[in-house]
């Protein structure tokens, strides 16, 4: 298991407030919380376009070989399609 620390709770209104500790501080300004059990999970809240733009990241750079493509002329040809 990482690091713990132990944190206090507080009431602000209706709701029961954490402040977590700046070694736990997340990389986002929204984060998703959920029960499992007992247990309260924080994660970062990550959209479908951060996922696809930390891949295309990831990925290693093209060269001209990755460039080259070799259609079968006997095959369908590619369609406009509306989105």
């Amino acid at each position: 298991m990482g690091s713990e620390h132990h944190v206090k709770f507080f009431r602000r209104g209706g709701e029961q407030v954490v402040v977590i500790p700046a070694e736990f501080e997340m990389p986002s300004d929204e984060a998703i919380m959920r029960k499992e059990g007992e247990r309260l999970v924080i994660e970062p809240a990550r959209t479908e376009s951060d996922n696809l733009i930390a891949w295309l990241q990831a990925q290693p750079p093209l060269d001209d070989s990755d460039l080259d493509f070799d259609f079968d002329e006997k095959g369908p040809l590619p369609r406009d399609v509306d989105l």
